[in-house]
């Protein structure tokens, strides 16, 4: 019998050049690269590295900050309620270009969530 990881939650880091970043993590840590998605102008927008069963996302934002993505079944109905709740929505609800659906909020403290149905 074969048990299907189902992984909910996956850190999220933010860095100045992300190739050389993934370059350097894979040297001095061992990480492993998993997927990389360019823009037109051949700038990493996201990417994705894996050390054992644990799996890191890189974005793009201000170097030095982190955020953490979580999967979710319904992102509608997790925005409302969070939107309900009074968070900062930053990044609106919206379908992606890779399938799928998210948004972004900040807490009461500033970080970042960001919650969608992509589970890689």
């Amino acid at each position: 019998m074969t048990l299907e990881i189902r992984r909910t939650f996956y850190p999220l880091i933010n860095c100045a050049d992300t190739a050389k970043s993934m370059e350097w993590l894979e040297k001095a840590f061992g990480f492993e690269p998993v997927a990389v998605h360019k823009d037109d102008g051949g700038k990493i927008v996201h990417a994705e590295m894996r050390f054992d069963t644990g799996l890191l996302m890189f974005g793009n934002g201000e170097p030095g900050t982190s955020a953490l993505y979580v999967a979710v079944d319904d992102p509608d109905a997790h925005h409302d309620r969070a939107k309900a709740a009074g968070a900062e929505i930053f990044r609106e609800l919206a379908d992606q270009d890779y399938g799928s659906r998210d948004y972004g909020a900040r807490d009461p403290d500033g970080n970042e969530w960001y919650f969608g149905t992509y589970r890689p």
